[in-house]
């Protein structure tokens, strides 16, 4: 029999049709799901949807065939809002969950616009769940083998940074910036924050952790006290941001990075937070003259909520060979 069933259209109760558990993509947006579900009022669901056929055993004896989708969920989570009542669907036999898998990532894939963090965990699931390789993910999605390691690289950024990535709050491109300071965590989020508050580019990004680099290297040749880079790295886990120390002569100058009103408040409570415990952390002298500093400092700020940060890199360079994507070689200092 053809793994088509029949190859015909059946018209199906949107009831009776189930979530695909193997669906890669988490994010809906509303506004475009309103779009689609208005057309759909107006000429119907045009492209049937994929599911696959279930007998289930109902309570009590007999069963009752219901259908698990595979591909459309947009379409059907539209046609509900529509208050569709039935859809048309092609319903397919013999499919394993790996290959239920397959085609809903490949549909997402195709339609290009999976956002590049459920696409990375859609891989993920392959390689870890189904034991699939870089080599055989990238055969079957028609892309490079580094294309879908530098897809998983992106899901060991912190977890606020994926939140923003999928949020467009940040465009794929600026994760190479942000990926190069991947052993230092915590300045991957004050980048991160400079991106969005900022409204940095992809390439003023990438000059800014060529810079952060660059200040780790040199602070390393020119064996900066000890004691201080303990406290700046002391200080800058505390407060969750970039903080530097210039010590002079007699004593010295603590600069500290924000980015909001909002963030320096909160910068603020964890000064005051930590003032408990002041004499048992050794700093109670570098704290009372933060909280003083930050108590008398007037701050102008700018409402830029909803902005996305531009990737201001032509179009050649963004459809470069996808080995380039994440390449440190091409992104040293």
């Amino acid at each position: 029999m053809s793994n088509i069933y029949s190859n015909s259209i059946f018209w199906v109760d949107t009831n009776k049709i189930k979530p695909n558990p193997y669906q890669p993509r988490r994010d809906f947006e509303m506004s475009r799901l309103q779009d689609l579900a208005d057309s759909i009022k107006q000429y119907g669901v045009l492209q049937p949807l994929t599911v696959s056929r279930l007998e289930v055993e109902k309570e009590g004896g007999g069963l009752v065939t219901e259908y698990e989708l595979i591909a459309g969920e947009r379409r059907l989570r539209a046609a509900i809002m529509a208050h569709v009542s039935q859809v048309p669907v092609i319903i397919r036999t013999g499919d394993t969950a790996i290959m239920k898998l397959e085609l809903a990532i490949i549909e997402n894939l195709q339609r290009e616009d999976l956002n590049a963090v459920d696409r990375a965990r859609a891989f993920f699931r392959l390689a870890n769940e189904f034991k699939f390789t870089h080599s055989e993910i990238a055969k079957k999605m028609g892309r490079s083998r580094e294309y879908v390691s530098n897809s998983l690289r992106i899901l060991t950024l912190p977890e606020e940074i994926l939140n923003g990535l999928s949020e467009g709050k940040i465009t794929e491109g600026h994760t190479r910036p942000i990926l190069m300071l991947a052993d230092h965590p915590e300045e991957q989020l004050v980048l991160f924050k400079e991106i969005v508050y900022k409204k940095i580019t992809v390439r003023e990004a990438e000059r800014l952790a060529r810079k952060i680099a660059y200040d780790r290297v040199r602070k390393k040749e020119f064996m900066p006290d000890p004691e201080i880079t303990e406290l700046e790295e002391e200080f800058q886990e505390k407060l969750g941001t970039r903080v530097h120390i210039d010590r002079k002569e007699l004593g010295g100058q603590i600069k500290i990075d924000y980015f909001s009103t909002e963030d320096l408040r909160t910068i603020l409570n964890s000064i005051q937070k930590s003032d408990m415990d002041k004499k048992s952390n050794g700093l109670p002298a570098q704290a009372e003259m933060l909280e003083n500093h930050i108590a008398n400092m007037s701050v102008q700020t700018e409402d830029i909520s909803g902005v996305t940060p531009l990737d201001d890199r032509t179009k050649d360079e963004i459809q470069k060979d996808d080995s380039d994507l994440y390449n440190i070689s091409n992104f040293s200092v």
